[in-house]
C-alpha cells in the first residue's frame, strides 16, 4: 500500500523544523504538523526574543552541559555541531555574533530572523507544513508504517518523528503531548520537572533587592545534610519572588527535582573571585585607613549599595555603622555574609516560567546513532521530548538542532 507521506513529523519547533528540512532535502516526501497557529513559537520567545542559537564551544562543551545524559548527543553532534549550526544559519543569511558569555546570537538580535531563515529553507526543501493541526493519535498499520490521526484527517506514513517538545512554557503549546504518544509504543517517561526556571526563596529581605543584578555570583544548592546538589557561577538578578538569571536557572533542576524543596538552602557567594582572607584584609585595612566611612560605603566598593545595606542588616549592624575599629568578630560576620549567605528556598516558578523540561522519553530506549525508537522501528524522537536538559546559553537549542538534523537524515 502506498503511503501518503514518507515521513510525518509531529511538532514544528527547532527539532521538527530541522528534521523536516533534512529529510525533504534528501528527496523524502515530508509533512510537518504543528498544533499552534505559528511554527517555532519558542524560537521567537527565546533569549529575550533574540534567540540564543548555540554556544561558542566544541561538541565536548555541549555534551558537558547536559551532565551524565550528554553522552547521548555524541552522534548527533558529529553530524551537526555548534560550528556547523552557525554555518547553517550564516548560509541562510543570518549573520551571527559571539557574546562575552559564549552565547551565539544573530547580529540583528532578532529571533524572527532565525525563524524566517528556517521557514524559507523549509519551503525550498519541498516539505509540507500544516498549522493548527495537532496529532491526536499514532497507530501501527498491520503491514507496516503508521496512521497519523489529527482532528481533521488520518494520514499514512512509512516513518514518524515526534518533536512535540516538553512541558515548559505551556502557553506555546508544549503541554507534554508527545509523552502520551511515546508511552503508547511502550516507552518509559522519566518523570518531568521544570528546568532553567527562576528560584523562589523564603527570606523577605530579598524582595527589597528587586532589580539588582550581579554579573558574577557563585551558587550552591545544599540539602540538610551531605554534599551540594548543584553548583554554578554566573549572573544573578534579584526579583520580588527570589532569584533569576543564568546561575539560578542552571541550578534550578536540583531544586525542582527534590521531594522537599523547602528543605533546601541556596548558598550565595557574592564575590566568588575574591578569597575570604583577601576580603577580610580589605575590611581590616579600610577600618584602619577610612574609619570615618560608613561600612555600607566600604562594601559598596565591591557590591551594589542596596545589597551592602541588606547584608549589614543580616549581620545585625546598622546601615550608618562606621568602618572604624571593626572588630575581628564583626569582620568575620561580614565576610560570611558576602561569601556564604544562606537563603532557605521555597521552590521554583514551575513549568509556566521554565525554559526547558527535565525528564522525558528515556534515552535508554532511543538509538543515539539514528534517533530511532528501540521499541518500535520507524518511530523517531528528537528535541526536548527526550530526557535531555542542559545549561542556559544555547546548549538546549543545539541539542534540538542536532537531534532533529540526525533524525531527518534517517527518516
Amino acid at each position: 500500500m502506498p503511503f501518503d507521506y514518507d515521513a510525518i513529523i509531529a511538532g514544528a519547533g527547532a527539532a521538527g523544523l530541522m528534521a523536516a528540512i533534512r529529510a525533504a532535502e534528501r528527496g523524502r516526501k515530508v509533512l510537518l504538523l504543528e498544533k499552534g497557529k505559528k511554527p517555532g513559537v519558542k524560537i521567537l520567545m527565546s533569549g529575550g526574543t533574540r534567540c540564543n542559537i548555540t554556544h561558542d564551544c566544541d561538541a565536548r562543551g555541549i555534551v558537558e552541559a547536559f551532565g551524565p545524559n550528554g553522552k547521548f548527543l555524541h552522534s548527533a553532534l558529529a553530524h551537526l555541531g555548534p560550528r556547523e549550526t552557525v554555518a547553517f544559519f550564516n548560509g541562510e543569511g543570518v549573520a551571527t555574533k559571539v557574546e562575552d558569555t559564549g552565547k551565539v546570537f544573530p547580529v540583528s538580535d532578532r529571533a524572527l530572523d532565525v525563524l524566517d531563515a528556517l521557514l524559507k529553507r523549509l519551503a525550498r526543501s519541498g516539505a509540507a507544513l500544516a498549522l493548527t493541526e495537532p496529532v491526536r493519535d499514532i497507530e501501527l498499520i498491520p503491514d507496516g508504517g503508521f496512521r497519523v490521526v489529527t482532528q481533521v484527517r488520518a494520514l499514512t506514513a512509512e516513518r514518524v518523528l515526534i518533536t512535540t517538545g516538553g512541558k515548559s512554557y505551556p502557553g506555546c503549546g508544549t503541554t507534554g503531548d508527545g509523552y502520551t504518544l511515546a508511552q503508547k509504543f511502550g516507552h518509559t517517561i522519566v518523570p518531568t520537572k521544570p528546568a532553567l526556571v527562576p528560584l523562589t526563596v523564603q527570606p523577605e529581605w530579598v524582595r527589597e533587592l528587586q532589580g539588582v543584578t550581579l554579573p558574577d555570583v557563585g551558587l550552591r544548592v545544599l540539602p540538610a545534610e551531605g554534599k551540594a546538589l548543584a553548583a554554578r557561577r554566573g549572573s544573578v538578578l534579584f526579583a520580588h519572588f527570589g532569584l533569576s538569571g543564568p546561575a539560578p536557572l542552571d541550578v534550578s533542576r536540583a531544586v525542582s527535582g527534590h521531594p522537599e524543596p523547602r528543605a533546601l538552602v541556596l548558598e550565595a557567594d557574592f564575590l566568588p573571585a575574591e578569597p575570604e582572607p583577601a576580603l577580610d584584609e580589605f575590611l581590616r585595612a579600610e577600618s584602619l585607613a577610612s574609619g570615618k566611612k560608613q561600612l555600607a560605603v566600604v562594601l559598596a566598593e565591591k557590591l551594589p549599595r542596596r545589597l551592602a545595606d541588606q547584608l549589614l542588616a543580616q549581620c545585625g549592624m546598622p546601615p550608618d555603622r562606621r568602618a572604624a575599629a571593626l572588630a575581628k568578630v564583626d569582620r568575620a560576620k561580614l565576610v560570611a555574609a558576602v561569601k556564604r549567605t544562606r537563603l532557605p528556598l521555597r521552590g521554583t516558578l514551575g513549568f509556566e516560567k521554565a525554559e526547558v523540561t527535565a525528564g522525558g522519553v528515556s534515552l535508554d530506549e532511543v538509538d543515539s546513532r539514528t534517533m530511532q525508537s528501540k521499541k518500535q522501528p520507524g518511530l523517531y524522537f528528537a528535541g526536548e521530548v527526550l530526557d535531555l536538559d542542559g545549561w542556559i546559553g544555547g546548549y538546549n537549542f543545539q541539542s534540538a538542532w542536532s537531534t532533529g538534523w540526525l533524525a531527518g537524515r534517517e527518516l
